[in-house]
């Protein structure tokens, strides 16, 4: 909770919750939004104290000392965290929502790829679920086009708070704006500046290689090789 205390009562649910730390992901849901039933479609279902979750969301006031001591408060402040997740993932995919994100990936809050041929290219956070609990938040480079853990852990951010369609929804709307360039190159492994070319007699190809062959064989054939190698076994016997 380390963060709480850096605003005021009157600063809202809302911004004390974003301005927490590995928060930084999130941004701010306009209150309107959230109050418009249409974007909430489906999501009471998905909670037990939906009604008190919503009133907390959009609560003036921030939680106090003794809220967060309080196991009824906990519960509430729970499911209010996982439904302004839920929203925000819809939010996000907005004209609004976007524009506010892509400040942040311009500016490098959601990190870097870290692999090197990427050369530090900003990333955007991703789902790997619709669902909640089922992954924590990643992110996906879009040079590579490959989803890591974020160095910043974020280990309360719900992979859900953004939904699996996020980036390439992003994509689309700011492919030429922000001019994302494709990294096709690859990594070559080399033995003293040559490159080591198919990785001969490595115990992968020798498995791979197996099957096939046997493949070849029907039945009949393999009955044929059996018979063969007996009578050879049998001449090898008596010549000795």
């Amino acid at each position: 909770m380390s963060g709480e205390s850096s605003y005021s009562e009157g600063a809202g649910w809302i911004q004390w919750f974003c301005s927490m730390e590995d928060h930084q992901f999130l941004c701010e849901v306009d209150s309107e939004f959230i109050r418009d039933n249409f974007n909430l479609y489906g999501l009471k279902s998905k909670f037990n104290f939906y009604n008190e979750a919503l009133d907390l969301i959009l609560s003036s006031e921030t939680p106090d000392d003794e809220d967060l001591e309080d196991e009824r408060f906990l519960e509430v402040y729970q499911e209010a965290t996982d439904l302004y997740g839920l929203i925000h993932a819809r939010f996000i995919i907005t004209a609004k929502g976007l524009a506010l994100m892509k400040d942040k990936f311009l500016s490098g809050k959601f990190g870097a790829c870290p692999r090197v041929l990427c050369e530090r290219s900003n990333v955007l956070p991703v789902g790997m679920s619709e669902e909640l609990r089922t992954s924590r938040v990643k992110v996906f480079c879009p040079r590579c086009e490959e989803v890591y853990i974020p160095k910043k852990k974020c280990p309360d951010v719900d992979g859900a708070y953004f939904g699996c369609s996020f980036p390439s929804i992003f994509i689309m709307n700011f492919i030429q704006e922000i001019q994302i360039a494709p990294n096709n190159q690859q990594y070559v492994p080399r033995i003293f500046g040559f490159r080591v070319y198919k990785k001969k007699g490595s115990r992968y190809q020798d498995m791979q290689q197996k099957p096939a062959e046997i493949t070849h064989y029907s039945e009949e054939q393999l009955k044929k090789l059996r018979g063969k190698n007996e009578q050879q076994s049998k001449e090898d016997y008596v010549q000795k």
